[in-house]
């Protein structure tokens, strides 16, 4: 089958009217326009096979089949509704492989042809994927044509425009293997999950990196504020070196809490297995205190009870505990969001299973497709808002009166 030549789409023209992941993958999105044109291609190549010559080639007078117009038609994808005009010829011998005769749904190409790199797939499985499922043989020159179309909608969805405050965020890490010059590094995907006004789960963006730290974290903070981030009032967070000072260099009033699961899972690393049981007893008595004078006084019990055999679990408890302790400042229904970061670990497990096939990547941006394709059909099942999130909303609205009035 001849190449298809896969129509240009002015990216800068299109981020201007793409303000939410709705804009790009929503109701004639950006996603949604782009699989039109892409089975469009793919009718009018079937046609010129069928024929056995290009669109406006002579006809033979031997030869009395020739194009007789089109039938508009609309198909359903997990796009929505795409309409596309199918060729047809004078004899009405021409079958559709890929959109076949009286066919309206067209979720199982859509998953095969823009969701590429969903499951990290090679070309070389995708393309006999494609034609053992439709008949269709497409060229790897034409695969690569279609992945750059969604790197173009990837780097739109991470420069879009973002709400001004955001109550709570979590931030985490998850890590990659990449070929970066003829050598398979260990590259991290920083990511930020965040509730909205409304309790609603985002992602804000997933930046690739190599090397973690303030320089790193500085750059990610900055490019949340140049996207329309103001402020920020919670930040969770696991021990991630150098973003506590990053954050609060760039959202000076945010309140940060380390993870709790996190710092409890590394003390236990220390204790040893006769000394367990004791041990996170006296400890449960400093994460599960009421307030934060009862969890000081459970901490220095705890100091006097196992600080001479474990000193370096209690001086890891004592040397966080500005950011460990920040949740005893709220009440408990905003506590149990804040104490861990469970909610984006559950999110990177999810993007585990997307990629899982890949032992590594060729290129940061293929890793770059692969996330923002398994990000979008995770993200497509968030519909409901953080469970009783009208309260927590209301008790952060009390506390912070001054930075969320106005947004309510």
């Amino acid at each position: 089958m001849k190449e298809l030549n896969i129509p240009d789409i002015d990216l800068k023209k299109e981020l201007k009217t793409c303000k939410s992941m709705e804009d790009l993958v929503g109701k004639n999105g950006l996603m949604q326009r782009l699989f039109g044109d892409i089975i469009q291609q793919f009718l009018e190549a079937e046609m010129e096979e069928h024929l056995g010559r290009e669109k406006y080639d002579r006809v033979p007078e031997e030869d009395k089949n020739y194009r007789n117009g089109y039938s508009t038609k609309k198909i359903r994808s997990s796009f929505g509704d795409v309409k596309i005009d199918v060729p047809r010829d004078r004899k009405a011998e021409f079958e559709p492989k890929i959109v076949k005769k009286y066919e309206t749904v067209c979720n199982e190409l859509d998953k095969k042809v823009i969701g590429l790199y969903a499951r990290g797939m090679s070309v070389d499985d995708i393309k006999a994927e494609i034609d053992e499922l439709y008949g269709v043989d497409i060229s790897p020159a034409m695969i690569s044509k279609i992945t750059d179309k969604v790197m173009d909608t990837a780097i739109a969805w991470q420069n879009r425009p973002l709400d001004e405050v955001y109550p709570i965020v979590y931030m985490d890490a998850i890590h990659y293997k990449v070929r970066d010059e003829h050598q398979i590094v260990s590259k991290a995907a920083y990511i930020c999950m965040a509730l909205d006004m409304k309790g609603y789960k985002d992602i804000l963006g997933i930046w690739i990196g190599e090397q973690e730290g303030a320089k790193f974290w500085l750059s990610v903070c900055n490019d949340l504020k140049n996207r329309g981030v103001m402020d920020i009032v919670i930040a969770c967070m696991d021990g991630l070196k150098g973003l506590p000072e990053a954050i609060k260099t760039v959202f000076p009033n945010v309140n940060i809490q380390s993870c709790i699961i996190h710092q409890i899972r590394n003390s236990i690393k220390y204790i040893s297995s006769k000394d367990s049981k004791a041990f996170m007893k006296d400890l449960k008595c400093v994460y599960q205190a009421t307030n934060e004078d009862l969890a000081l006084q459970a901490l220095q019990d705890l100091d006097n009870s196992w600080g001479s055999k474990y000193p370096i679990v209690i001086q890891s408890w004592t040397n966080n505990w500005d950011n460990l302790s920040t949740y005893f400042k709220f009440p408990p229904e905003i506590r149990r969001i804040i104490y861990t970061t469970n909610a984006l670990e559950g999110f990177n497990r999810q993007l585990r299973k997307f990629t899982k096939t890949k032992t590594s990547f060729p290129t940061d941006d293929s890793l770059r497709k692969s996330l923002y394709l398994a990000t979008e059909q995770i993200m497509s099942k968030w519909n409901s808002p953080c469970q009783n999130w009208h309260g927590t909303l209301a008790q952060l609205s009390i506390m912070y009166e001054d930075r969320l009035e106005q947004y309510i």
